[in-house]
């Protein structure tokens, strides 16, 4: 039974070492550099049809709600600081 598990162990590892090895299709610039785009999508999104344009006032969307959680996190900091409780609804008090 030991043997028969250490063999199978092996032909195991061997199997993994070899699939680990096998295919390397890629043209690496440089060690982990590997991207290549799909056939049939240019090399440069930026231009092309499938360039996403994006909006801008939709990209600062979430630096305006961060501004706003830490306008209301000092206000919650001032109020525990002043009363020594903690209120998670401010504008309520």
């Amino acid at each position: 039974m030991n043997k028969l598990i250490s063999i199978s162990m092996m032909i195991l590892a061997s199997v993994m070492s070899f699939s680990a090895s096998a295919y390397d299709g890629t043209n690496c610039k440089e060690p982990g550099v590997c991207w290549e785009p799909k056939p049939g999508f240019p090399a440069q999104v930026a231009g092309s049809k499938y360039d996403p344009k994006h909006d801008a006032n939709e990209l600062n969307k979430q630096a305006q709600s961060i501004k706003e959680m830490e306008a209301r996190n000092e206000k919650r900091t001032k109020h525990l600081i002043e009363t020594g409780k903690f209120v998670y609804e401010i504008e309520e008090n």
